[in-house]
């Protein structure tokens, strides 16, 4: 048998090398950085809360009272084509707003613990997107570009910043209680260009195994005399071939792999938690959905507290209006319903991290941001749905450098357009970047003769809202 047929046959690949040091007591973290040094970082980590399918702003953090004039008739504007086509009369919120906090910060009923936290929100009111479709709009929110292929705004950041933890991955996805990736699927969590290593792990929370084959299926013994022998092979192959770029990355990914085994049970081993902790997240409920989403955003502080750079959290399926796995956000028909359980579902625990990670001395350092792929129309789709709104929409951040209690930009008066401060996707990832401490410019990674970044070629920093 020659040796390219043996290592065919030999199950765990060349990285098995790299994982027979790695049981050495002291073998090293590996920790990659690319950035300019140019910024002091405000933040250290990111939590993204992905709220996939579209939340109408005009029924959460924009308030618009003028639908009411309008209410039942037509549009008193121009409307574009929307996804489907079929738009009906102007219709105002289910939801009343007040202020809150010392900001007096207008919030609606549909986030009532969200709006407990307002002074800790800054809530970007003149968000734009390119596309009203689902898996464009997703990849275009997730990447800078509408297509597969291309690195995730966690990949970026892992690539820049590397990791802070030994024992997980740079950045992590959670989903919990049957939670899918959105329209688009994995491929909005990966690597594209970029290295393996920087591609998302999935970790599914309330799993038996939360991560596939994370269970060791041999003996320590016998492992390592496997171990050992692909770590000959290996070593001869990589001296042969010299450095390659994508055979060191999955010697990287067999690394972090081999320490995952230990630190994935710890991480969601949540015994240590008390009570009044998980009662914060809404976890202390009879509802299912509230509860696994819940317990995403507590593994999303202790995965802050074990130094991962990025974290998005996953919506779980509600099934009403159109509402289904990938996009439970999109209520095409019984707005009222599907989002005001959707909102049940996220409110409390949302809020309860933003508390959490501030009595813990964590929000200074960790960026809390909150966006879907677009927002939706002020008149209706049929008789109690709204379609899809890329021309202005709502997100808000929290903590990590940014000013709590706030707003920047503006919608028109009927939520349809953003016409003052207007920001893009791309304005959004230079921000966030550069809380980090990176320049959004100077982070690039050359590939097809090209040197690429995330925001492409454009993006500012939006500097109002900067403390």
């Amino acid at each position: 048998m020659n040796r390219r047929h043996l290592l065919a046959r030999a199950s765990n690949g060349f990285g098995l090398a790299a994982l027979a040091g790695l049981m050495a007591e002291n073998a090293p973290a590996a920790v990659v950085t690319h950035r300019s040094k140019r910024f002091i970082p405000r933040a250290r980590n990111v939590i993204f809360c992905y709220m996939s399918g579209g939340v109408s702003h005009i029924d959460s953090f924009d308030p618009k009272p003028l639908l009411g004039k309008y209410a039942g008739k037509p549009p008193p504007v121009p409307t574009a084509r929307t996804q489907f086509n079929n738009n009906g009369v102007v219709q105002p919120s289910h939801w009343a707003f007040h202020r809150h906090g010392q900001s007096g910060l207008p919030v609606s009923e549909l986030f009532p613990h969200m709006a407990s936290v307002a002074d800790e929100l800054c809530v970007i009111r003149s968000m734009t997107a390119k596309f009203s479709e689902h898996a464009q709009g997703n990849f275009f929110m997730h990447t800078g570009f509408p297509f597969l292929g291309y690195p995730s705004a966690g990949a970026w950041t892992s690539y820049g910043l590397g990791t802070e933890s030994r024992d997980l991955p740079g950045y992590v996805v959670l989903q919990s209680g049957g939670a899918l990736a959105p329209h688009g699927g994995v491929g909005l969590f990966g690597n594209g260009f970029l290295p393996a290593q920087h591609q998302a792990s999935i970790i599914r929370v309330d799993e038996t195994e939360p991560v596939r084959n994370i269970r060791p299926r041999e003996a320590a013994v016998l492992q390592r005399r496997r171990l050992d022998f692909i770590g000959e092979l290996d070593q001869g192959f990589l001296g042969e071939l010299g450095a390659h770029r994508e055979v060191e990355a999955a010697i990287q990914n067999y690394e972090m792999a081999w320490r995952m085994q230990s630190a994935v049970p710890d991480l969601c081993d949540l015994s240590g938690e008390t009570e009044a902790t998980k009662k914060l997240y809404g976890m202390d409920g009879p509802d299912s959905t509230r509860k696994a989403y819940g317990m995403q955003c507590l593994l999303a502080r202790r995965l802050v507290e074990r130094g991962v750079r990025f974290i998005e959290l996953s919506c779980l399926p509600q099934q009403l209006g159109a509402g289904q796995a990938p996009n439970p956000w999109d209520q095409h028909g019984q707005i009222k319903e599907g989002h005001g359980n959707m909102a049940w579902q996220v409110d409390q625990p949302i809020a309860g991290l933003i508390k959490d990670l501030k009595s813990r001395g964590l929000l200074d350092s960790t960026l809390v941001v909150w966006a879907g792929e677009f927002g939706r129309t002020f008149f209706a789709q049929g008789s109690d749905g709204r379609d899809h709104n890329p021309y202005g929409f709502s997100l808000w951040m929290a903590g990590g450098g940014v000013r709590g209690g706030m707003t920047l930009g503006e919608t028109d008066d009927l939520g349809y357009h953003a016409v003052e401060k207007v920001q893009t996707v791309y304005d959004l990832w230079a921000t966030v970047l550069y809380l980090l401490g990176v320049d959004h410019e100077q982070l690039t990674y050359l590939f097809s003769g090209r040197n690429f970044r995330l925001t492409d070629v454009h993006g500012h920093v939006m500097r109002e809202i900067l403390i």
